[in-house]
């Protein structure tokens, strides 16, 4: 069976043929690789998605889960990774409740919940392919109706180094690029292509990744029909080689999808700018998130005149890893009292920066419980973001005085309270209370 799947009509030409076409993808804007694996926003989404499943594990655990898909912690982070662009769209099908076929049976069922459960914690816990590959083949044997291979989408989110993300066009790139069979819904066939998947990923990792999401991608995009994959047995290579080049003709021009992409992360730091010039003007230290300081605006870097390091009581705290990618801080002067927390939402989830800004106020410091957070969104979103709060995941949030701070007031507001404002009254007077 393994054998099968991951045998390969591959030779050195087809080993050549496939590093052009890497070069060629990685090469174009509108590629998963540069649209998606080299986005900024993917790795702040990691700690955010990873604490949501330790929450589900909770919530199963204590019996409080619920038989219900719609409005459970299980739905909040399976929304959040399907929002994690084009490669993991449609990642919250596989966990949505049919109830014609009644499942996946992990709802109705409180013993496959809990054996969901326990799989979930237990590759939380594990840090080698071989214990991973155990639990799922303990999950595998108990049959759950409906509970395949797109657990892995979690799971790649948890060690994305030895799980590959998984969908049906990542199967369908696969098969093309390596003339394997590989099954839908099969946990079986899902880890004899994941062997198949780290062999071709040693073969061209000077081009890919130790990450696994970006050959992941590779094989998204090519299962998408967006790019060719190369002929197995080196018949019509000259075929290939014009299809091959229609495609990187069509990257030269970005689609409209990849230029709303580019117009929302310019937005995204214009609204970080307008922040650190304001808290500058308000006589802050200001702290910009650790993996955008270097995103040049105005000609200059983001981070420019504000914190290089955050300081000692907070790079050393227990939440410190997810605080220091907040968008913006605003800390008191010479300080390490954080007066103000801001999470620029532009049209992703607002899960993630929720959970930043959880880790900031539960640090466990005096410090920050006291310090103004800040949801920063389109004018639109409001009702969008009250809706997304009232999801039981989000329940502690009511303990915290967060506001909504839109885009208009903010550019209204911005210059006037920069020269007459002081401290953060002003900043809430143009905000609304969120909880």
């Amino acid at each position: 069976m393994a054998a099968q799947i991951d045998s390969l009509s591959t030779g050195t030409d087809h080993d050549g043929l496939v590093r052009r076409l890497i070069a060629r993808w990685r090469d174009d804007p509108g590629a998963t690789y540069r649209s998606w694996f080299l986005w900024d926003e993917r790795l702040k989404n990691f700690r955010s998605i990873r604490r949501g499943i330790t929450q589900v594990v909770g919530e199963i655990e204590r019996g409080t889960f619920g038989v219900a898909y719609r409005g459970s912690s299980l739905e909040t982070v399976v929304h959040s990774v399907a929002e994690q662009r084009q490669i993991f769209k449609g990642a919250d099908h596989a966990f949505l409740w049919k109830p014609k076929l009644r499942i996946p049976d992990i709802y109705e069922n409180p013993d496959n919940q809990r054996a969901f459960g326990r799989l979930l914690d237990a590759c939380s816990c594990c840090d080698t392919a071989e214990e991973i590959i155990g639990h799922i083949h303990a999950i595998d044997r108990l049959k759950i109706k409906g509970l395949g291979p797109a657990v892995a989408n979690l799971l790649y989110f948890l060690h994305p180094t030895l799980v590959p993300p998984f969908n049906t066009a990542i199967v369908n790139g696969y098969n093309a690029l390596t003339g394997a069979n590989v099954k839908l819904g099969s946990w079986e066939h899902f880890l004899a292509m994941r062997t198949g998947i780290l062999d071709l990923n040693d073969r061209h990792r000077d081009l890919l990744s130790n990450d696994l999401g970006a050959i992941g991608g590779l094989l998204f995009d090519v299962g998408s029909k967006r790019y060719p994959a190369p002929p197995l047995d080196g018949a019509e290579i000259g075929d290939w080689s014009t299809r091959l080049e229609a495609a990187r003709e069509e990257a030269r021009t970005l689609s409209k999808a990849a230029q709303r992409d580019g117009e929302n992360e310019r937005t995204h730091t214009e609204i970080q700018a307008w922040l650190r010039d304001l808290g500058l003007a308000l006589g802050y230290d200001v702290w910009i998130a650790a993996n955008d300081r270097s995103r040049s605006f105005a000609g200059a870097p983001l981070g420019h005149g504000c914190l290089e390091r955050l300081p000692d009581t907070i790079a050393t705290s227990k939440g410190a890893d997810s605080i220091r990618l907040i968008d913006v801080l605003w800390l008191e002067r010479g300080g390490d009292h954080v007066a103000a927390a801001f999470e620029v939402e532009h049209s992703t989830s607002i899960y993630s920066g929720i959970v930043r800004m959880l880790d900031l106020a539960l640090s466990g410091s005096d410090l920050h419980a006291t310090a103004g957070l800040f949801l920063v969104a389109p004018d639109a979103r409001e009702a969008d973001v009250r809706a997304q709060l009232q999801r039981p995941a989000f329940s502690r949030v009511a303990d915290l005085d967060i506001s909504y701070l839109p885009y208009g007031e903010l550019e209204k507001n911005r210059e006037a309270i920069a020269r007459f404002g002081s401290g953060l009254k002003a900043i809430k007077a143009v905000s609304s209370k969120l909880a």
